[in-house]
This record gives structure tokens, C-alpha cells and sequence, in this order.
């Protein structure tokens, strides 16, 4: 929007038009691509303002760029925080995070059912410098302040979770992680900004692997990490710089690009996933449905509370376990046999083989993900045309 006129705006509009724009220089309406490693100084003392933090101009791509600043701006302003830190992909994110908010000889609690290797880098990685984690069902708030110790400093929590789409109560985690002098750090991925605004119940950052709902087009891998406090979003920015984690030009464009049509796409994927979690539902061939728009989700008053939709996910069980969902995965015609989630296409993938396989089988059990849970990342294709797919492939089980 012009400068001044910047409106109370709904979420839709705030999509298109989240950010700076258009550009200050030419007036274009897609702002331009600042594809640059460094960027020269007018002068000896510019250069020396500017790494002593005087000037806020440019440096080096790695430490910012104007085309990632773009798509800091606006994702910082879709998800109601003050700053973001744009990341060369969703796990960079992630480590980013753990790196610059944890200590040797620190404590952090983790929600059990959570992206793969969001897990396992803790497990494996983090504790070789004695920074120690327990994984827990944080939708049960019980579990999580149990799990709580004098050395945690970090609750790390994916709602709705990767894959079981378990809901964990965000206000809840808040302040039971404030209680005890931790930070609530919360993956809003598989919701976007705009079904789910996490700063709204206590979180302290949020993050997204942009690679998914935020670009929406599967040719992307980014991540962003979002804040409201300055100081937490400095010390964060200081170690992303060092790690060099940071993200592209080229890819923060084609990333503000996707978000433009960010909530239409959301919600007619929504709309498709409403549909199909029904008809798995209602099929003889399927055990348990995990989708929190079914009617009688034990969690229905928090999903009313804290979600605005209930997204296109959808986690299922078949009666005839690991083997009748390897037929269904070669029997489906639409939906890509393939990982991730949030592009304009279907996608249909196995977690306890793929997106999970690094986490212990016993863990994985533990957590929710049995051996045949499929998770369907519904996309924004005819509904009709997905529910006969599925239907007929469903029907080659019974």
C-alpha cells in the first residue's frame, strides 16, 4: 500500500499487499530482484558505519539484501510480529533457532510428534554439545509442565504436529514456558498466517518452512523465523549470520510471489480436505481418521479457539496396515507420491519410511505415527476429481 495509508486490512488483502511496495526507485509494480553478493560504499566511512551497526544500509547478501528485506517485511506483518529473518530453507530455520536460544548444560521440551529431522537434530546433534531435550505429547499440557525442569529454556511445539495433527493449546504452552523462564517457539507451518496467528496466545517466535503454504508451488526451499522483541530477533540475526543459513534473493521473489495468493489457496485446499477427510471417514477400507475438521474432534473447542480453518492435512490409518497403504500409494492417480506439503498440488507420502525414518521406531510409536499412517497433503485440484481418485483406490482395498 501507498506510504501513510497503511489500513486495518483482512487477511486476503494483507497477502497481496503485505510489505513494501512498489519499489521506491522505478515505481514497478513487482518490486525487482536485488541478485548482488555485496554492495559498494560511497565512501570509507559509510563502509565503517555500517559494520559498526550506525548505518543500517546494506553490507553483503548473507547479512541482508533488499529482496529478502521485502519478504521479511511481509511476512513479519502477516503473522502480526515486528521482525523476520528470512532462511535458506525451513530446517535452517529450525537450527537457527536452537542454536542461538540454547546453551550447553540447557534443557528443551519438544513436542514428540514433530517434523523429522526437527527432532532428530536435537537428538543427535545438539546433545553432542550437552544440550539436552524430551519429547512429549504437548497437547497434553499435563505432560509438557511435567516435562518442564529448572535448565529448560526453549518449548518447541508444531501445531497442528507433522503428522498426527495433534493440537497443542498455544495460550497453554505460553505460559507454562513463561512460568518457568522459557521462550515458546512455535512452527506455524502447516497453518500459515492465515488460519492461525501464534503471537496472539503468548508465542515468542514463529516460524515456517516458507518451502510449503508460503511459496505454494513446490520449486522453493526457504524458511523464515519471525518475532515481536528486537533484542530476541538481534540475537538470533547474529548467529544466522555466522552459521550463513540465509536465504537467496532469487528465492525470497519467487516466495513473495507465492504468498500474493497465499489465502485463496489455503482455503480451497481447506475446502478439498474437508471433503476428502469425510469420505475417508466414512470408507470401509480405513481404520482412524486424524483431521481436526471432522465432526467430534475430542479438541473441537481449542481448534474453535485458536484456528481460524482446519487446513488440508489429513493423517489415516487402513484397516489393512503398512501393506494396503503401500497399494494405495501406487494406486492413487492425482496426488504425487512424494513429501512435503502446501503446493497447489496433492501429495501423498508414507512418514514412517519417509519424512520419519531417522526417528526410532519405538519413539515413532510412541509419538503417534504408527507404521501405516499415509498423510494426504491435499492441493488445490478439482474436489470432485480427488474424491473419485481416492475413492477408487480405496475401494481396490476391500
Amino acid at each position: 500500500m501507498k506510504e501513510g495509508e497503511k489500513a486495518r486490512t483482512r487477511i486476503d488483502t494483507d497477502c497481496i499487499h503485505a510489505g513494501p511496495e512498489p519499489d521506491p526507485a522505478f515505481g514497478s509494480a513487482s518490486p525487482p530482484i536485488f541478485q548482488t553478493s555485496t554492495f559498494v560504499f560511497r565512501n570509507p566511512q559509510e563502509g565503517a558505519d555500517r559494520f559498526a551497526g550506525v548505518d543500517e544500509g546494506f553490507i553483503y547478501t548473507r547479512m541482508g539484501n533488499p529482496t529478502m528485506e521485502m519478504l521479511e517485511e511481509a511476512v513479519a506483518e502477516l503473522e502480526e510480529g515486528d521482525f523476520a529473518l528470512a532462511t535458506a530453507s525451513g530446517m535452517a530455520a529450525v537450527s537457527t533457532a536452537f542454536f542461538a536460544l540454547l546453551n550447553a548444560g540447557e534443557h528443551m521440551v519438544c513436542s514428540a510428534s514433530v517434523y523429522g529431522p526437527s527432532r532428530v537434530v536435537l537428538e543427535r546433534d545438539f546433545s553432542r554439545f550437552d544440550v539436552s531435550s524430551t519429547m512429549v505429547d504437548t497437547s497434553d499440557l499435563d505432560a509438557l509442565r511435567e516435562a518442564m525442569t529448572e535448565q529448560t529454556r526453549l518449548v518447541f511445539i508444531e501445531t497442528p504436529a507433522n503428522p498426527t495433527l495433534a493440537i497443542t493449546d498455544i495460550a497453554g504452552a505460553a505460559e507454562i514456558a513463561h512460568e518457568a523462564g522459557a521462550l515458546l517457539v512455535v512452527d506455524n507451518t502447516f497453518m500459515s498466517p492465515v488460519l492461525q496467528k501464534p503471537f496472539r496466545f503468548g508465542a515468542d517466535v514463529v516460524l515456517h518452512s516458507v518451502t510449503k503454504f508460503l511459496n505454494g508451488h513446490s520449486d522453493v526451499v526457504g524458511g523464515v523465523l519471525v518475532f515481536r522483541d528486537q533484542e530476541l530477533m538481534k540475537k538470533v540475526r547474529g548467529v544466522l549470520h555466522y552459521l550463513g543459513g540465509t536465504m537467496d534473493p532469487h528465492q525470497a521473489w519467487l516466495v513473495r510471489r507465492g504468498i500474493k495468493t497465499l489465502a485463496m489457496r489455503v482455503r480451497k485446499a481447506q475446502e478439498n480436505a474437508q471433503a476428502l477427510a469425510e469420505l475417508l471417514a466414512d470408507h470401509p477400507a480405513v481404520e482412524t481418521v486424524r483431521y481436526p475438521g471432522l465432526p467430534g474432534h475430542p479438541q473441537a473447542d481449542l481448534i474453535a479457539r485458536q484456528m481460524k480453518g482446519t487446513g488440508s492435512l489429513i493423517s489415516f490409518d487402513l484397516k489393512g496396515g503398512i501393506e494396503a497403504g503401500k497399494t494405495l500409494l501406487q494406486s492413487v492417480r492425482i496426488p504425487a507420491l512424494a513429501v512435503s506439503l502446501g503446493g497447489v498440488e496433492s501429495l501423498i507420502q508414507h512418514p514412517a519410511s519417509m519424512t520419519h525414518a531417522a526417528v526410532k521406531h519405538q519413539d515413532r510409536l510412541a509419538a503417534g505415527i504408527t507404521d501405516g499412517l499415509v498423510r494426504l497433503a491435499v492441493g488445490c485440484e478439482d474436489v470432485d476429481d480427488l474424491a473419485a481418485d481416492l475413492k477408487q483406490a480405496l475401494d481396490g482395498l476391500v
